[in-house]
């Protein structure tokens, strides 16, 4: 999910602005449980955020950027107790129903990020920290001229690829061909990452289906995952 130009790696940021308000029961499930387990990036003190500290043990850390409505989110949150899950969105109603969904759950494991992913990972990230980063879906640009605003580029995977601990794994996954095709050639470009695969890799059965990737299969676009890993 992405947004204006800024300067340098700032040109493109983690997501794009959208409006809406949250329903009654979304602000009810932020009112209940944001104090706990979520933090807005710009209130940050500086420094690197204390994630043991934050979760109560320590643990891996997953970052997952760009939650969206948090349906996959809990799911594989849920489906990983033993991992200490960070999901960053920009998008409060977002967030709020993945407090719904994770109330509903019951999860322990997950904590909130409310605000932009590339400055969490520069400023409030160790490097050699994170044990996965996901980006399941990111908004696509699809427009030849918007192709910049794209999350996925070089500068972007280098930071992503210096806050990955060795053997940390960089996932991704894009139901446009033309991204999946960039995706790959940037990742692949990157020295410090390896392709598990030689190309794309195979659909992992435990990412759920969202409803965006039903959406691509029905106007007939092929979801493609790819799987990078920090080497050295």
């Amino acid at each position: 999910m992405e947004s204006e130009q800024q300067p340098r790696l700032r040109s493109v940021v983690s997501y794009v602005q959208r409006g809406g308000r949250m329903t009654v029961g979304q602000q009810r499930a932020w009112e209940r449980q944001w104090a706990d387990i979520g933090r807005r990036v710009a209130d940050l003190p500086p420094g690197p955020i204390d994630f043991a500290g934050w979760f109560g043990r320590p643990a891996p850390v997953l970052l997952e950027i760009g939650s969206g409505m948090g349906e996959t989110t809990a799911q594989l949150a849920a489906a990983e107790p033993e991992v200490n899950y960070v999901a960053v969105e920009v998008y409060e109603a977002g967030l709020g129903q993945l407090m719904l969904r994770a109330e509903r759950l019951g999860l322990e494991n997950l904590r909130l990020l409310h605000g932009d992913a590339v400055i969490a990972l520069k400023e409030h990230i160790e490097p050699d920290s994170l044990s996965g980063v996901r980006i399941f879906f990111p908004d696509p640009w699809p427009k030849k001229r918007h192709h910049k605003r794209r999350l996925v580029q070089p500068d972007f995977v280098k930071l992503v690829t210096s806050r990955l601990a060795p053997g940390g794994i960089l996932h991704m996954a894009t139901d446009w061909e033309h991204y999946a095709e960039q995706m790959l050639e940037v990742c692949s470009a990157e020295p410090a990452l390896r392709n598990r695969f030689d190309d794309w890799a195979p659909r992992p059965s435990w990412r759920p289906v969202t409803k965006f990737e039903q959406r691509a299969d029905q106007e007939g676009r092929i979801s493609r995952d790819l799987i990078f890993e920090r080497v050295g």
